[in-house]
Parts: structure tokens; sequence; C-alpha cells
């Protein structure tokens, strides 16, 4: 059974629809579109190539296609055919592009198109039962075959964009320790500098004094 279903531009990883209703008989549905998001994210740095990928995860498989530069995703339980889950993605893609393909580029606000949720729910119920004539006819159709589309664990997936994060924290803490340094460093210097020829702007400053009063009173 479809569960959730999700685009986001890939350049970005900005979310352009969503369905509205999805979800709802899921009680930790929130950690699940958490988990999407955080996959939209590794996608917008281009960290996995695929353009056709699934991601398991607890009970449930992540699908995704990516085509012209969109990100189309939806979370199946295990048991729901791989095949059908593909083509109820190709299903919205197809759609999508023909609906907002020339707006995808100028979307400048999350869910600029989230009133395609109409065309989601309406073929989610085709999607649904696996059972139905038309859903058997499509996991008979040898011409559409999702053999070679790897299988990859969230974990996994997810891990690759937490170590870069973990590396471009750990760079930009560096960064900041050494202008730290830097700054202290030159502080140190100056102090030394002062208390090297303090003494001897001091001394000076007398002289001059003493002369100048010397030439006042005489």
């Amino acid at each position: 059974m479809v569960k959730l279903t999700m685009i986001a531009r890939v350049t970005d990883g900005l979310p352009l629809a969503e369905g509205l209703d999805d979800g709802r008989d899921m009680p930790d549905s929130e950690f699940y579109k958490q988990q999407v998001k955080a996959l939209f994210k590794n996608l917008s740095r281009g960290q996995n190539e695929a353009s056709r990928m699934s991601v398991e995860t607890g009970p449930y498989v992540f699908h995704y296609i990516i085509e012209g530069r969109v990100c189309y995703l939806t979370m199946c339980d295990r048991a729901y055919p791989k095949k059908l889950a593909f083509q109820y993605l190709e299903d919205l893609r197809n759609e999508f592009e023909r609906v907002n393909g020339n707006q995808i580029e100028t979307a400048a606000r999350p869910y600029a198109f989230i009133k395609f949720d109409t065309f989601i729910q309406k073929t989610k119920k085709l999607y649904q039962d696996t059972r139905t004539q038309r859903n058997i006819s499509k996991l008979n159709d040898e011409l559409y075959e999702v053999h070679q589309i790897m299988t990859r664990n969230v974990q996994e997936v997810l891990g690759v964009g937490e170590k870069l994060d973990q590396v471009s924290q750990m760079s930009s803490r560096l960064t900041s320790d050494t202008r730290i340094y830097a700054d202290k460093a030159r502080d140190l210097n100056r102090q030394a500098l002062i208390k090297k020829y303090a003494p001897v702007a001091i001394v000076i400053g007398v002289v001059i004094l003493f002369l100048w009063l010397k030439n006042k009173i005489w």
C-alpha cells in the first residue's frame, strides 16, 4: 500500500507537492517525512546519482525517480510490488510535467504546486489494491522492468550526508578556531611590543618634558 508521496526539486531540495492525506493512518508519519526531506537534501548535493532507487526504512521502502531535475518519491509497505510503485511514480511524473513543467524552475516557495494533491490522491487510489485487473496487467507488463533498480538501506544513504555534514562542521570549527588563535597571537604580540618599548617611550617622554620645562624656565 502507498503510504506517502512527495515531490521535490532536486537542485535545492525544495518540496513542490505532496499527498495531503498521506500518513494519517501512521502514528510515526512525521518521522518518515523527516527522512524524506533528508533524502531530498542529499540529492540536492548530488550524493546519489541513480535516477531510480529504492531505499529500505523500517517496515517500509522509499521508491523514487528523478526526471527533469525533479524527484518523485513514494513510501510503500515492503510487501507492495516494486513494479507498481515505480509505475505509480511514472504516472505522477507525466502529469506533473504536463501541468507544471514550465513553472518548476521558477518556484520560490515550498509546496507551490500543492493543488497537485488532487491528482496524487486520485492516482493513488488506482494503485492501492494490487489485485485489480488493471494492476495485475501492469505487473505482467514485461516491457516495464525494475530488477536493475538498486535497493539500499536508509542508514547507508543518509549516513553519507551525515558524515559530510560532520566534516563540514569540523572544517567550520577549525576555521573559526584558527581565526581566534590568530587574533590572540596578534594581541600577545601587541602586548609584548608594549612591554618592550614602553619604558623607552616613557624615558624619552620624560627627557622631552624636562627639556621643554627647562626652555620655559630659562
